[in-house]
């Protein structure tokens, strides 16, 4: 017959502080805001809007910083360019969001949303 093992792994200090880097990694690499109230948009309403931020790629970045361009739109720093991180949280979206969309929300919605976008953009070095 046989046996189960019971035994439980313990993590030295080191492992410990590893896994809970990573576990931080994993929780900014994704965002979930819920709206401060249900918000309508040429008839689709979201209650919550999901974000997979550790998703994108520098295809992205580059994407985004050409489209800008076109438009004659200068990017000095991504990180304080409202114009580039509201199209990079766009393309982070899972509902898969037009920028005009997250333009149109409320403004303290707006803000939390662009705030997560640039706290990863400044936590991942770029």
């Amino acid at each position: 017959m046989p046996t189960e093992n019971n035994a439980t792994s313990v993590l030295d200090g080191d492992e410990l502080d590893a896994a809970l880097k990573q576990s931080l990694k994993e929780s900014a690499a994704t965002y979930v805001h819920r709206l401060r109230e249900p918000f309508t948009y040429e008839g689709s309403t979201w209650e919550k809007l999901t974000f997979h931020f550790g998703n994108l790629t520098g295809r992205d970045s580059l994407t985004i910083e050409n489209e800008m361009a076109l438009e004659g739109k200068s990017l000095i720093a991504a990180e304080f360019s409202g114009e580039f991180l509201v199209r990079m949280a766009s393309r982070a979206s899972a509902e898969k969001l037009h920028p005009k969309v997250l333009l149109a929300l409320p403004l303290a919605d707006y803000t939390k949303i662009i705030g997560r976008a640039r706290s990863f953009l400044l936590r991942s070095g770029r």
